[in-house]
């Protein structure tokens, strides 16, 4: 069955899952490819634009990654500003800059319509981090190294 045609079971997630763009089959092949290139000019603004907005004078923002909608109507970008944590301090502001931003796509984009910009913090760098952190802890590796012990002895 089509994807289009409602079939999803009982791991449907429902009409906020499916304007979030999640869906049990994840999402198309053209929701991934016009998001690249969506996070692929945001990028680039980012990269030559200097703002007006003062809080935005001297940020390094990064775009990370961009969800669309299965409509193309949103999206959402993830941001992270390099060499600082403190993204959502500038949040306010890139919700101020994103029609203007949300313009200039439209000049670079060919698209029926250029998506309303919704940002989020990307967290994935410092979960990654806290992740490696636990690894390492002593704890854990007293845990790794007993195990290990405990398979290479034979058993009767």
């Amino acid at each position: 069955m089509s994807r289009r045609n409602g079939s999803g079971g009982a791991g449907n997630t429902g009409p906020a899952g499916y304007l979030a763009g999640l869906s049990p089959l994840g999402p198309s092949q053209r929701q991934l490819r016009v998001g690249e290139e969506v996070r692929r000019v945001l990028a680039e603004l980012f990269a030559r634009t200097t703002f007006r907005d003062p809080d935005l004078a001297d940020a390094t923002v990064t775009v990370t990654e961009v969800r669309l909608s299965p409509d193309f109507k949103h999206a959402t970008v993830f941001v992270v500003r390099l060499g600082r944590s403190d993204i959502d301090t500038l949040l306010p502001a890139l919700k101020r800059v994103s029609p203007w931003l949300r313009t200039q796509m439209s000049h670079k984009l060919r698209l029926r319509a250029a998506p309303e910009l919704h940002f989020q913090p990307d967290t994935t760098l410092d979960v990654a981090m806290h992740m490696d952190s636990l690894l390492k802890s002593p704890d854990v590796q007293r845990d790794l190294t007993a195990k290990e012990l405990n398979e290479e002895e034979p058993e009767d």
